[in-house]
């Protein structure tokens, strides 16, 4: 027992130096060397967590497809008939497509969720076939885009991540779009 006890002590003695005599080399190196190093050392945090989590996510999310809804290009002003139909006979179905979108950001922004398309596609998210009979043009599709980003404004999301889940957003246009141009 004295042994281990000796030993245990001898090691904390170890570690006890060698961090003291660390500490004036890492002030030497200067302030910002040394937060690099740490920052380094420190694994970023997911886009999921740096959003704040599924409830932040739903918070957006649901701001989100209320906004798109009142929207005069793709909501239910629209000059598509297809989303101008979704947007005024379908919104019984709203609550679901914001549980799925919720899904959809979370999974895509590295949580712990998993999205599984309704309709499967050719792709892994299936977006294609969800949205092929909307016939969204990519001039449509951008303006949903532009609502997503006034919504992530209005919930002062920062910039970086902001960017990060427009991108994500952006990725996936070919699918939304693949029904334009399909008997419009």
């Amino acid at each position: 027992m004295k042994q281990a006890v000796s030993t245990s002590v001898t090691r904390r003695s170890v570690v006890a130096a060698l961090a003291l005599a660390a500490a004036p080399v890492a002030v030497s190196m200067g302030a910002d060397n040394a937060y690099a190093q740490a920052k380094q050392s420190t694994p970023e945090k997911s886009l999921y967590e740096r959003l704040g989590g599924v409830f932040a996510i739903a918070a957006v999310v649901d701001h989100f497809s209320d906004a798109v809804v009142k929207n005069p290009i793709v909501g239910q002003k629209s000059k598509n008939p297809q989303l101008r139909e979704w947007h005024t006979k379908n919104l019984g179905r709203l609550p679901g497509l914001k549980f799925m979108r919720t899904l959809w950001v979370c999974n895509v922004s590295g949580g712990p969720y998993q999205f599984t398309a309704t309709k499967p596609g050719t792709t892994p998210l299936g977006l294609e076939e969800a949205h092929r009979d909307l016939r969204i043009s990519p001039a449509e599709f951008d303006e949903v885009a532009a609502e997503l980003g006034r919504t992530l404004d209005f919930f002062k999301v920062p910039k970086k991540e902001k960017g990060e889940v427009l991108a994500a957003f952006a990725a996936h246009k070919d699918e939304v779009t693949a029904g334009y141009g399909s008997g419009r």
